[in-house]
C-alpha cells in the first residue's frame, strides 16, 4: 500500500463530502491528528476502520486502498513510456514500459526511437462502431514493408503484425484517443495521434 496515494485519495473524498478533518475524525471516533497523518502520507488507516471510513466518504474500498486501479491515467503514463524493439534476426517485436535490457536471438536490442509521421507517411484510420480500422497505401515489398502496427490507448497496447507483399490492415477495439505506432523497414518507428 502506498500511504501517500491513499492519503491523497482520502483527502479528495473528504473534500468532496465537504467534511473537515475534525468532522471526519469525530464520525470515526479518532483524533483529527490521525486523519491529518493519513492525508500527509505518514500512515495508513487501520484495517478495522476501512469499512466505516469508506462508508462515510461514499467510496468503495478498492478506490481508497488501490486508487491507481480506478485512475487510468496513472497506468497510461507507463504506456506513454512504452519502448519498442525489433530483433534483426527473427523480426520479433518486443516492448517494455520501464527501462530494461532486452535481448533476442543472442543480440542485445536497443529501443527504437519514434519519429512523428509526416502527412505523406500517416496511416489511414477509420473509426466505426467502437473500432479503429487502419490501412495504408504502402508498397509492402520484401525490402520495404511495415512489420507491425500498434495502438497505445489508455492503459493498453495492441499490436498487429504485418507481412511483406500483403496490404497493411489492422483492426483495434476502442475509439478513445490514442497513439498509433508502426515500424517501416525504410523509415523506422513512426507514430501519429488518432
Amino acid at each position: 500500500m502506498d500511504c501517500i496515494i491513499i492519503g491523497k485519495t482520502i483527502r479528495k473524498y473528504r473534500l468532496e463530502k465537504k467534511l473537515t478533518q475534525a468532522e471526519l475524525a469525530a464520525v470515526l471516533n479518532i483524533s483529527d491528528k490521525t486523519v491529518s497523518k493519513w492525508e500527509n502520507g505518514r500512515g495508513c488507516p487501520d484495517i478495522s476502520l476501512i469499512g466505516e471510513l469508506c462508508a462515510v466518504l461514499g467510496a468503495d474500498i478498492t478506490s481508497v486502498l488501490n486508487p491507481t486501479a480506478s485512475v487510468p491515467e496513472k497506468r497510461s503514463i507507463a504506456m506513454k513510456n512504452c519502448k519498442f524493439y525489433i530483433c534483426p534476426v527473427c523480426g520479433a517485436v518486443l516492448t517494455s514500459t520501464k527501462p530494461a535490457q532486452i535481448s533476442c536471438c543472442g543480440h542485445i536490442l536497443e529501443p527504437l526511437e519514434a519519429h512523428k509521421a509526416q502527412d505523406e507517411q500517416k496511416l489511414c484510420v477509420e473509426i466505426s462502431d467502437g473500432e479503429r480500422y487502419v490501412t495504408a497505401d504502402h508498397p509492402m515489398t520484401k525490402n520495404d514493408y511495415i512489420s507491425f502496427v500498434a495502438l497505445c490507448c489508455g492503459e493498453s497496447l495492441s499490436i498487429s503484425i504485418q507481412y511483406p507483399e500483403w496490404s497493411v490492415s489492422a483492426r483495434f477495439i476502442g475509439s478513445g484517443k490514442g497513439t498509433l505506432f508502426w515500424y517501416s523497414k525504410k523509415d523506422g518507428l513512426l507514430y501519429q495521434y488518432c
